[in-house]
């Protein structure tokens, strides 16, 4: 199939592809006589792990690591756990990160009186950090 077939059978883009590629996420696809990028059914898998990798917030470098994980069969499970449970913290860090900010904001736009007055603490907030 060709790339435009193989993304649409992925979830992932054309773009995406190729930069995959680019950075040797994904081997060099085999090109046809015409230079064309041609891809099989295990180039399809890839890419779908890869997708899926990144819809749960992974990393290009942990799915380069998960995809190396995947490819050894002798590999433990405890090192795909590993991984995912790092991931896992940073997940909840960044989460509590976005809390902390969306407390803030609502403060401030509590204490925003939201009308033709030009005072803003919003405003005043951004401007004193």
């Amino acid at each position: 199939m060709n790339i435009g077939d193989a993304a649409r059978a992925s979830g992932v883009t054309a773009k995406m592809i190729r930069h995959y590629e680019s950075i040797g996420l994904v081997k060099a696809a085999r090109r046809s006589e015409a230079g064309y990028r041609v891809y099989g059914e295990q180039d399809v898998r890839v890419l779908q792990f890869i997708h899926r990798g990144r819809a749960l917030g992974f990393s290009l470098e942990q799915i380069r690591s998960l995809l190396a994980l995947w490819e050894d069969k002798d590999r433990a499970s405890a090192d795909v756990r590993a991984l995912a449970q790092s991931h896992i913290e940073e997940l909840n860090r960044k989460i509590a990160e976005m809390e902390a900010m969306r407390r803030t904001l609502e403060s401030l736009a509590a204490s925003c009186h939201g009308d033709a007055r030009s005072a803003c603490p919003i405003l005043d907030d951004l401007a004193a950090h």
